[in-house]
């Protein structure tokens, strides 16, 4: 079974997680075939958007625990195994946000611990009205120190907090107050719904997307004067191309430009 599905729809890649029988778990063949499917869009220039999808009832239940279990059963008590797991998931969660196309969540029914993780991972996420999202390896005694990472780059410090330790669920109109997902649709039109977005992200000049997803999350990590001084550098670098000049004079002669790209 090919567990990530690859559709391209003009310039909008959907990847969907595919095996539903184990709530699209992070196993460890699900993350390398994540990873190769990322690699291979990192260097796809015809795609300019990515949607990433689970099938069945659910979007990603986080890491496969009965894998984990076997882990267990190495000599050194999975330590090697663990390390390694959790090193090739947080790779495949910093390459999200390297990729030149922004990249989209679309949750529904769940998406705990790591598959938490993945949705604040991607650069943007639409959720189901009854989509929930949770941090909840507490509840197993297994902190999900990982998933927080990403989850308290996204959602306010306290409750973050609040979700790591309750091991609660919040349901999707929380997530968006909170900021882990932007927009929150009906179950019936959501798929209809992340394909607008990605379409009009899509349509957007692939090289001003690309320099500025580059931008935003590197200034991020930057004091505001070097972030200032930085992001002058890419403006500039982004006014210097050509398909930039064509957007501006088509703005100010009221067409439509014709970019190259």
């Amino acid at each position: 079974m090919t567990l990530v599905l690859r559709e391209d729809d003009g310039a909008v890649a959907r990847l969907t997680m595919n095996a539903p029988e184990r709530l699209n778990a992070l196993s460890d063949a699900m993350l390398a075939a994540l990873q190769a499917e990322f690699d291979r869009l990192k260097e796809d220039r015809a795609i300019r958007a990515v949607i990433l999808a689970g099938s069945g009832k659910a979007f990603c239940a986080g890491h496969d625990l009965k894998e984990m279990t076997q882990g267990r059963q190495a000599p050194d008590g999975g330590a090697a195994y663990f390390a390694d797991l959790f090193s090739r998931c947080a790779r495949l969660m910093q390459t999200i946000p390297t990729l030149p196309q922004p990249v989209i969540a679309e949750v529904h029914g769940i998406a705990t611990a790591a598959g938490c993780q993945l949705v604040a991972s991607c650069d943007l996420a639409v959720a189901a009205e009854d989509a929930r999202f949770g941090v909840n390896g507490v509840n197993i005694g297994l902190f999900c120190s990982t998933p927080m990472v990403a989850l308290s780059r996204n959602v306010p410090r306290k409750q973050a907090f609040e979700m790591l330790v309750t091991g609660d669920f919040i349901e999707a109109p929380r997530a968006r107050e909170l900021g882990l997902v932007n927009r929150v649709v009906p179950g019936a039109v959501l798929r209809e719904e992340t394909a607008a977005l990605a379409g009009k992200i899509a349509g957007k000049l692939a090289t001003a997307v690309r320099i500025g997803k580059r931008a935003f999350y590197e200034q991020l990590e930057m004091p505001l004067a070097q972030a200032y001084a930085y992001t002058g550098e890419v403006m500039v670098e982004n006014m210097l191309d050509r398909d930039t000049a064509e957007g501006i004079a088509a703005f100010l002669e009221k067409r439509r430009p014709e970019w190259r790209q």
